[in-house]
């Protein structure tokens, strides 16, 4: 298949993704702001996430750039409360302009990394750099798994009860093919076998 039936086909079948708002922060100070839905967890032990960041005609994206010079950012969960303004930091604007100022996002002070962290978010977790994969497709690299260990951790009050996140006040939002999001449906309990 072409890469663009590939990304069709993978996106429309690998679903419903969860959604990383990534706050991190370039050399020169601009905050940058961008939702990815190639994001998951590889280990709780150190606490890992995964992040992969397509290139656009071989080049890094602002994200991933900002990620591998200060080996730091923000990594939030995307809700329904703020679906709206985390779509607009999808846009495509330059490295020196931030997509802050297309959302109704305020930013914070992060504890331990230096890369702000967004207030309205339920779920913040600073990160660190795990570890850089550049991925290839023959001779070129086509895209960056980042590898992020969480070092701390903010989550809403109110959110986290008896050791568990409470998924209907999280209200997560996850992504589907085209313009499509999915919020949190019907729910099934089903106890694992021994």
């Amino acid at each position: 298949m072409s890469e663009r039936d590939n990304y069709k086909f993978l996106i429309g079948s690998i679903i419903p993704r969860p959604i990383a708002v990534v706050s991190s922060l370039s050399k020169e100070g601009v905050v940058n702001i961008a939702p990815f839905s190639y994001f998951n967890i590889v280990t709780a032990n150190p606490p890992i996430i995964s992040l992969s960041i397509q290139r656009k005609s071989g080049e890094m994206k602002d994200t991933t750039k900002n990620i591998l010079g200060n080996k730091q950012a923000v990594i939030h969960i995307a809700d329904e409360e703020n679906i709206e303004s985390t779509n607009q930091t999808a846009a495509n604007l330059k490295s020196s302009e931030s997509e802050l100022f297309r959302t109704d996002f305020t930013l914070g002070s992060s504890d331990l990394v230096s890369v702000p962290l967004i207030n309205e978010l339920k779920i913040k977790m600073e990160v660190g750099l795990y570890q850089h994969v550049p991925i290839m497709d023959q001779e070129q690299v086509t895209a960056d798994l980042l590898l992020l260990k969480v070092e701390n951790y903010h989550i809403q009050e109110g959110l986290y009860k008896k050791g568990r996140i409470d998924a209907d006040l999280l209200k997560p939002m996850s992504r589907l093919a085209g313009n499509d999001y999915a919020a949190l449906g019907k729910k099934m309990s089903i106890k694992r076998p021994d």
